[in-house]
């Protein structure tokens, strides 16, 4: 009796195309490169395009104030947050009365007349009791 689901007795010689599939391998490879760099450009747009959801947060200042911590000036609503930022902490520094640091970045109309408003660099200072 002979076996139902037995191998062949003898199979076919595996084909080598030598080049041929070398060069269709390396296109393939080519074009799934092509196609990994198309879809992330059109990510990295898409993600621009959109607008924010709400301008309630936006960082005004940003200063290196070593190695890997940061003072961040950030204004949230109407209130403006001095924070310092180390890795794995934020610390709030100081809170400014509304429109300080805008007062001090915008120009005066006349020196002697405009009262001289903190600037980012004194009230970092200040708050880090130097």
């Amino acid at each position: 009796m002979k076996p139902v689901f037995a191998a062949p007795p003898s199979l076919p010689a595996a084909q080598t195309g030598g080049v041929s599939e070398l060069a269709h391998v390396a296109l393939a490879l080519i074009l799934v490169l092509a196609l990994v760099l198309v879809l992330a450009a059109v990510v990295r747009r898409v993600r621009g395009l959109s607008p924010r959801p709400s301008q309630l947060m936006e960082v005004l200042a940003d200063v290196p104030v070593g190695a890997k911590e940061r003072a961040v000036l950030v204004r949230v609503g109407g209130t403006q947050l001095l924070l310092g930022v180390a890795p794995g902490r934020v610390s709030a520094l100081h809170v400014l009365a509304e429109g300080a640091a805008s007062a001090a970045t915008a120009p005066a109309a006349t020196p002697a007349a405009a009262p001289v408003a903190p600037t980012f660099q004194s009230i970092l200072r200040r708050s880090l009791g130097l």
